[in-house]
């Protein structure tokens, strides 16, 4: 388990709620990661109110939690779950989407104590409403930026990476794969004729990903490199290799996106890997011929709600294409 956390830094009770999480909800390490980093961020607060200390700045970040064993996390009342959430928000300035995060770690760990492990009676977060998150429709490039895209990395002739490179991107745009299902992919998860490949999504979950033309075109490209002699000798079954000829990391995918986005003239548009995903899923939606049930099934969401926010985007496209007609600055008849 790679957690970007030290587990050890947790108490035992904790530590099997993670577990637990990763092991027999095949949760992945980044969102067990998430849940400790909130709780963690709980149980310092916890600390900190109780002994009168600061709760920001340096010193807060380097409290150690190892103190909240069961004993203490059973007197853990609804009104101090109540006053940690107002903190997150007055002190910490987290807005909707972050306090109903942190609310989602102890939501997790009261139910695992009580309903699973049953080492509680009384779920004191059971109740606490989640708060609103405002919703934002996701961004995305435009038609003519991914184009700019793909043409700044076909003009890196210098690259000894390009034509990998070109690969992966042309598989982002098209496919709308998030970048940890990207990088797992293996030879084995391919086809012989590169029309469809298999990814592992959020919870280990399998899907079958079909490719068009132009990934195909660009894995045929690619294959053509990855089956070079120095890279057979590499037992890694890796589609995607870094320079040393292991798999390639999450972060070596997020460098180079960026990479290219600033030679496209793109970087100071705050996109990143995922909005590449959000880019895929919304020119699909767009074009008319995809269902919102099908693009769900692609995208690998779990439920139908979270895909139909491209519906939404796709609104708000028809929304500013009647804006831009020359005519739309017209007014009424003028009175008499």
């Amino acid at each position: 388990m790679a957690y970007t956390v030290n587990i050890e830094e947790f108490p035992a009770i904790v530590r099997e709620f993670a577990s637990y999480k990763s092991v027999i909800q095949g949760c992945s390490d980044k969102t067990v990661s998430e849940y400790l980093t909130d709780l963690r961020t709980f149980f310092r607060w916890l600390y900190a109110k109780d002994h009168g200390l600061d709760t920001e700045g340096e010193d807060f970040e380097k409290i150690e939690i190892l103190y909240a064993d069961l004993d203490y996390i059973k007197k853990i009342t609804t009104d101090r779950i109540y006053e940690f959430l107002v903190y997150t928000g007055t002190v910490r300035g987290n807005a909707g989407a972050a306090k109903a995060r942190k609310l989602s770690a102890i939501k997790a760990f009261y139910k695992y104590l009580t309903v699973k492990r049953h080492l509680l009676e009384v779920n004191p977060a059971v109740d606490i409403e989640t708060p609103k998150k405002k919703k934002a429709l996701p961004k995305h490039l435009s038609l003519e930026e991914c184009h700019a895209l793909l043409d700044a990395i076909k003009n890196d002739t210098a690259s000894p990476n390009r034509v990998r490179d070109y690969c992966m991107i042309t598989l982002f745009l098209n496919c709308g794969m998030r970048v940890s299902e990207l990088a797992g992919i293996s030879l084995p998860d391919l086809d012989r004729e590169y029309r469809s490949l298999r990814v592992i999504g959020k919870g280990n979950k399998e899907r079958i990903i079909y490719l068009n033309e132009s990934c195909r075109a660009a894995l045929s490209q690619y294959m053509q490199v990855r089956l070079q002699e120095k890279y057979r000798k590499n037992t890694d079954k890796a589609l995607f290799l870094s320079e040393r000829c292991q798999r390639i990391s999450v972060k070596t995918v997020q460098y180079t996106v960026y990479k290219y986005l600033d030679l496209a003239g793109l970087g100071a548009k705050h996109y990143s890997v995922h909005k590449l995903r959000h880019t895929a899923a919304t020119l699909m939606y767009q074009s008319g011929e995809v269902d919102v049930r099908v693009l769900k099934e692609i995208l690998g969401h779990e439920q139908l709600n979270t895909t139909q926010i491209y519906t939404h985007v796709a609104n708000k496209s028809i929304e500013q294409a009647m804006s831009a007609n020359p005519l739309a600055g017209e007014g009424g008849l003028d009175e008499k």
